[in-house]
């Protein structure tokens, strides 16, 4: 990856940190079609309808999965940045899914449906955790359950960062620090590498 690359977060964060009553299992991520470069709007559209509602119980993250790029020109970089949109046409929604949520994102101007949804009035299906993981990781989230999925000795690719794209096995996973040190080879040769531990994916 180019050194000029970057991932930005353009999560709208709309949890209440002093809700004692909320029960973590039962939150889970749900892709939402929208039009196409219509996805912040939605967003938008959708945090100013949790926050009139006061649904921060039911609905606590949406995430636009975006990425700045720099813009090339004839193949060189040209000093300038843009926003690249990793998944056109949709957004992503932490949510319990009860009647009354479904109803309101569903309704939500700009939403076409879910991504998992028969139609016919049947609620969808919750993206699999495994699934939305490399999402969220690519947006520099890392949340305390995503720790479970590894240990020592996993095979994993870094997936983004300087390494991007190298594969390699888990030495240490340091949870306090967020960091891992990866066996990788290069060159025809074991090497110890320290990344993020939001830069790995299991493989």
């Amino acid at each position: 990856m180019s050194d000029e690359m970057k991932f930005t977060d353009t999560t709208t964060d709309i949890s209440e940190q002093g809700n004692k009553e909320q029960k973590l299992g039962e939150k889970a991520w749900y892709v939402v079609n929208t039009y196409s470069t219509h996805e912040r709007k939605v967003a938008y559209n959708l945090t100013k309808r949790v926050e009139s509602m006061g649904l921060q119980d039911l609905i606590s993250r949406i995430v636009v999965a975006e990425q700045e790029v720099p813009v090339l020109k004839d193949g060189l970089p040209t000093g300038k940045t843009r926003m690249k949109n990793l998944y056109p046409g949709y957004v992503f929604v932490e949510m319990i899914m009860t009647d009354y949520a479904w109803y309101v994102v569903r309704n939500t101007p700009g939403v076409t449906g879910f991504v998992g949804s028969s139609g016919k009035g049947t609620k969808p299906f919750p993206v699999p955790r495994e699934q939305v993981e490399p999402v969220l990781k690519r947006m520099g989230m890392v949340d305390e359950s995503m720790y479970e999925r590894y240990a020592d000795g996993d095979p994993i690719k870094i997936i983004r960062g300087p390494f991007e794209g190298t594969e390699g096995k888990i030495l240490s996973i340091n949870r306090d620090t967020g960091l891992v040190e990866v066996e990788a080879i290069f060159f025809g040769r074991p090497t110890k590498v320290e990344v993020d531990f939001s830069e790995i994916e299991r493989i």
